[in-house]
């Protein structure tokens, strides 16, 4: 029996892989992956936005290795050097004043949620607990980051959700106002909307809500999990936008490649939630903080970031030289691109898989770019060219 064939056997299947059209990845290396018969593929989903400087980049090795022969795991209850020196990095980077360690995306915005909750019972009357977030959002898969999510198909199946969350029109400032009661406690948006299709937010719109959110005693929360740790070009993506949020979050491009989730708060949200209140065993461990001290020395290197915009503004040029017919929007910031096209996504994305590049489509229309952030001009024209092909043979 062959892996593909125990896959299905023993795993769960929640994902949509094909035993005959699906890859076996065996070894990655900078924006390159092999599978098992040898084939070399372009990397442009880098892990869902996880493995930002490419497969197992040196130095994120390394340091894992290092602190591998020294200490895996210790609990919470007692200090570990390489998380303080995260927790210290992020905040000194940032606009934060203290930081909450855990595993994931979701699991950083749930404990967003909880802090946002707790924050309305102590600082606002009336029971204030809910939270506004944006249609076409997305915030994670456990049950209150989905019910976040403002998209009903995630819902489907899982009801009754969590009650609390409504739900703006992104980058529509008056539909968010419009949701504002005595009850509320939050508003929670992602700077660049992903998994709805890479939908950068407007300037205004951001800043709009940072005014509502001051005028209303709110907590402004930034979903950075997929936009934040360079993937925009700057380290965080509300620095494109001139706007601080109370609490904001980090996941995927932080660890390497390892498993990592921060929330960060600023100012009295940074001291909402207390001994007892939350929790994560395995939040900031000292493996995974090492890889994410490792992505720090590299993201704030010199030129690294402006090198990111530059591949950026290169690639996106690069998109609007495909057939017009075949192109109906492209959006991006940074290295974060969706290419919205007049065709079957799902089938431009087989093709150019078949052809050494690896690309996600979302919706059956849209296909999502998230290359390593080291990929250079000749790796993004590789990746024209496939593309190119693909949508004339689709």
């Amino acid at each position: 029996m062959d892996l593909q064939a125990q896959e299905s056997k023993y795993i769960i299947n929640t994902y949509n892989r094909q035993p005959q059209a699906t890859p076996l990845l065996m070894r990655g290396e900078g924006p390159y992956v092999w599978d098992d018969t040898g084939k070399r593929y372009l990397d442009f989903v880098s892990g869902l936005g996880v493995n930002s400087f490419g497969h197992c980049h040196p130095q994120v090795v390394e340091a894992v290795n290092s602190q591998l022969k020294q200490l895996m795991h210790a609990s919470n209850l007692y200090y570990t050097e390489p998380q303080i020196r995260l927790a210290e990095r992020i905040v000194s980077h940032s606009c934060a004043d203290k930081v909450f360690f855990c595993n994931s995306g979701a699991e950083a915005n749930e404990a967003a949620i909880k802090l946002a909750r707790k924050y309305g019972k102590i600082k606002k009357a009336n029971d204030a607990h809910e939270i506004i977030t944006a249609k076409r959002s997305f915030h994670g898969r456990t049950l209150a980051a989905i019910t976040a999510t403002g998209q009903p198909k995630y819902h489907k199946g899982f009801e009754p959700m969590v009650a609390g969350f409504r739900y703006g029109e992104f980058n529509d400032l008056e539909s968010f106002a419009r949701l504002i009661t005595d009850k509320t406690c939050a508003i929670l948006v992602e700077p660049v909307q992903g998994e709805g299709g890479v939908y950068p937010a407007e300037a205004d719109f951001l800043k709009g809500l940072r005014t509502l959110c001051d005028d209303h005693g709110l907590l402004l929360i930034f979903d950075e999990v997929q936009c934040g740790m360079g993937r925009t070009g700057k380290l965080f993506a509300y620095e494109n936008y001139g706007v601080e949020p109370d609490v904001f979050t980090l996941a995927k491009a932080l660890g390497g490649g390892l498993p990592i989730g921060v929330m960060a708060a600023k100012g009295e949200a940074a001291d909402i939630l207390v001994p007892g209140d939350h929790a994560s065993t395995f939040g900031g461990n000292p493996v995974a903080c090492a890889a994410a001290n490792a992505v720090f020395t590299i993201v704030t290197a010199k030129g690294f970031l402006e090198h990111v915009a530059e591949m950026g503004n290169y690639f996106a040029q690069k998109l609007c030289e495909l057939p017009r017919e075949k192109v109906v929007d492209l959006r991006s910031l940074g290295l974060m691109l969706g290419l919205e096209i007049n065709g079957d996504g799902a089938q431009v994305t087989k093709l150019c898989q078949e052809n050494g590049l690896l690309i996600n489509c979302i919706g059956g229309k849209i296909l999502r770019f998230l290359p390593p952030l080291i990929v250079n001009k000749e790796q993004i024209d590789e990746a024209a060219k496939i593309l190119q092909n693909a949508l004339t043979y689709a």
